[in-house]
């Protein structure tokens, strides 16, 4: 019988719990549903009897077909000690329910997981234990950020829009079925993870109503990189215009594996941290050994060092692996939350940051249809892969930023930029820069931002159409996680004067900050150096202005 005691609003609640202790995540679904020896018969049920495709092995589905296997492997967790268990939902997304014709079921079979879920927790809470729901999301089975083919590197399988569609459909079906917060997990592409957040955020926006959201990431090995290539700290600099509630690691790698990782993220984020490790690597047979104790005794050194805030298992783990990882840090104080230096930080597939000390930083702009002749000839003659050549030459040249620009009238800029951008993430040695996307029409600049795993550059917005305008380009370039070049332009015109110049970058950051919710480091000023040394009386001024201006 659920329990009916009246329980603090879940948002503050959760705050309290994680301010108080180090909070415990439950432990693998997959692991428990393969120890029921289920089969075709099970995941079918009746409704599904007659269904043109095999079934076993959807796992997401048998919170329809065998609701009740579900719901005690959730109270299972909760008994060994889990303050927070994920609903089955894993692969409940579009694209992955597709391999077995079943993505017509998303909303239902994400509200009947949500629900199965709830129902667990709110039996087993207490108002001085409350048990949450977190919302599972999977990273679908495509990449936003490879291609799938390896003879066309700019291919992609699904563009950002298509993947923000799933993710936000996703999303809403868990919220009505009652989760409590949100678990993006298992982030193998980063780009992936920003449509995910896009897509939340959206939902937050429409609705008015606002939940915790944790992200997790995944190491694939000992590299230090994700699957797309990112290490740690780019990924951590691409998502961190979202305010997580929490962010953390879970999958590929045993606890003892982790740890450099954990503690780097621990050194990093300006969140709450945490990590859900598999028990050890897979041995010969695909089967995870590492015992309960020996996994305890490893997170209980992350939690006594201050690594983390809340700690679980993912694969190969069960409840015998949870109550012995929650009785070793029972007790233990939780990781303090503590904002990072103020820096500019940008990335690609590896980190930028621009600390006071930094000499120049260095933006190649020969990708630039209008700065290279070479580059706008083998743009519009579609050989974008020679096109590349450009872009390293940049990269070897020290060029610490790429600027991309497909502003030509006879240009597709959407789809060129798109195509370029593409081509440029499939080459390492030149998608470990962050990018500037610069164009002076809106729709372009988003077509670049939705190729951008890394944290990019604007370049660039103004005021010159209204503050509207400007706020709704600001909004939407700060929650594709770029930063942002602000032009000296307002109504009124292009600055020229030291007064109109200083106006109009404090009317703009005003904006900025107050409004489109950025932080000062993620705020460009472009003062207009304009021409300069031309003879005409007019202009002998513009470098001086732009000096005094600039101090």
């Amino acid at each position: 019988m659920e329990n009916t005691a009246q329980m603090p609003d879940a948002n503050e609640a959760l705050r309290q719990l994680f301010d108080r202790k180090i909070v415990i995540l439950d432990g693998a679904m997959g692991t428990q549903i393969q120890g029921y020896g289920l089969e075709e018969a099970d995941y079918r049920g009746d409704r599904f009897r007659n269904f043109d495709r095999p079934l076993k092995g959807n796992n997401d589905l048998l919170v329809l077909t065998r609701p009740e296997i579900i719901g005690s492997i959730h109270r299972a967790y909760l008994e060994a000690g889990a303050d927070i268990i994920e609903t089955n939902s894993f692969n409940c997304n579009a694209f992955s329910l597709a391999d077995y014709g079943m993505e017509g079921l998303v909303g239902e079979l994400n509200e009947a997981a949500a629900r199965v879920a709830v129902e667990a927790a709110r039996a087993l809470s207490t108002p001085d234990r409350p048990r949450f729901v977190a919302g599972a999301i999977g990273p679908t089975t495509k990449t936003g950020s490879l291609s799938p083919d390896v003879n066309d590197p700019a291919y992609r399988a699904v563009t950002f829009m298509q993947l923000k569609a799933a993710y936000y459909e996703q999303t809403a079906a868990l919220v009505r079925g009652g989760v409590d917060l949100l678990l993006p997990e298992t982030t193998f592409d980063t780009l992936n993870l920003k449509a995910c957040l896009f897509a939340i955020e959206e939902f937050f926006q429409d609705t008015g109503r606002r939940l915790p959201v944790l992200a997790s990431v995944t190491i694939t090995d000992r590299s230090g990189r994700t699957l797309s290539g990112q290490t740690l700290e780019a990924f951590w600099n691409s998502i961190s215009h979202v305010p997580l509630f929490g962010v953390g690691l879970n999958c590929a790698l045993g606890a003892s594996d982790m740890r450099p990782y954990v503690e780097e993220l621990s050194k990093i984020a300006g969140t709450r941290t945490f990590c859900y490790p598999n028990a050890g690597l897979p041995n010969a047979m695909g089967a995870y050994d590492e015992t309960p104790g020996a996994m305890a005794l490893t997170l209980r050194d992350y939690a006594d060092r201050g690594f983390v805030n809340l700690v679980g298992g993912c694969c190969g783990t069960g409840p015998a692996h949870i109550r012995a990882i929650a009785e070793a840090v029972a007790g233990l104080a939780p990781r303090p939350v503590a904002a990072p230096p103020p820096l500019s930080r940008y990335s690609g597939m590896e980190p930028l940051t621009v600390r006071p000390e930094s000499n120049l930083i260095m933006v190649g702009e020969r990708t630039n249809v209008t700065g290279s002749r070479r580059f706008a000839r083998l743009i519009k003659d579609g050989r974008y892969e020679e096109a590349l050549s450009v872009a390293r030459s940049q990269v070897e040249g020290g060029a610490n930023v790429i600027d991309v620009n497909m502003d030509e009238g006879m240009l597709d800029s959407e789809a060129a930029m798109t195509r370029f951008l593409n081509y440029l993430g499939a080459d390492p040695a030149i998608a470990r820069l962050p990018i500037m996307v610069d164009s002076s029409k809106f729709s372009v600049i988003e077509a670049g931002l939705r190729c951008l795993q890394g944290k990019g550059i604007v370049n660039s917005i103004s005021m010159k159409e209204g503050e509207a305008e400007f706020l709704r380009h600001a909004r939407l370039v700060r929650r594709y996680g770029a930063a942002v070049v602000v032009m000296a332009f307002d109504e009124e015109g292009q600055a020229v004067t030291v007064e109109r110049r200083v106006e109009i970058c404090r009317r703009a950051h005003a904006l900025l900050t107050q409004q489109a919710g950025f932080p000062d480091e993620d705020i460009i000023f472009d003062l207009n150096i304009l021409t300069v040394g031309t003879g005409i009386a007019e202009h002998s001024t513009y470098a001086i202005s732009f000096m005094e201006a600039l101090r």
